[in-house]
C-alpha cells in the first residue's frame, strides 16, 4: 500500500443496512507531489459533452473513469487516491453512487465526505466526486 492508511473500515460494517462495499479509512497519512482534481462530473475530459445518460450508475462510472484517467495522466494512479468528496443531487442516488465507486477504490482505503446539494452546474448531472492524491517522493 503505497500511503497508511490509519483505521482501515468497510461500509458494509459501518452502514449495513444500505449494502455498500466500500473500502475507506478514517485518516490517510501521505508523503509525496499532491494532486487536487476538480470536481468530475459525468462528461467527456477531451470534449466536455454530457454522457447520454440520467442514470446514477452510468454517471458515476464516467466520473470514476475520469478521476482514473487525471491521475495516470499526472504519473499516478488510483492507490495514490487519499480523498474524494462526493456531492449527490439526491440522496436517493447515495447506495448506487457509493456501489459503483467502490468498484474504483477497492483495497484503497481513501477517507470520504459525502454531501446532498440543491443542484450541480449542469441540470442533468446527478454527481460530482472532487479527489485529492498524493503521488509519493
Amino acid at each position: 500500500m503505497t500511503h497508511y492508511r490509519h483505521r482501515k473500515f468497510n461500509t458494509k460494517d459501518t452502514y449495513p443496512e444500505q449494502k455498500l462495499d466500500n473500502d475507506l479509512a478514517q485518516a490517510v497519512v501521505a508523503r509525496g507531489r499532491m494532486v487536487f482534481l476538480r470536481g468530475q462530473c459525468p462528461q467527456d475530459l477531451d470534449t466536455a459533452q454530457n454522457i447520454n445518460s440520467h442514470d446514477p450508475v452510468e454517471q458515476t462510472h464516467k466520473v470514476m473513469q475520469n478521476i482514473r484517467q487525471l491521475l495516470e495522466e499526472c504519473g499516478g494512479s488510483m492507490d495514490h487516491l487519499c480523498k474524494v468528496v462526493v456531492y449527490l443531487t439526491d440522496v436517493r442516488h447515495r447506495e448506487a453512487v457509493y456501489r459503483t465507486m467502490g468498484e474504483y477504490i477497492k483495497g484503497v482505503h481513501p477517507v470520504s465526505t459525502g454531501v446532498v446539494v440543491t443542484a450541480l452546474a449542469r441540470p442533468d448531472w446527478l454527481v460530482e466526486i472532487d479527489g485529492t492524491a498524493v503521488i509519493p517522493d
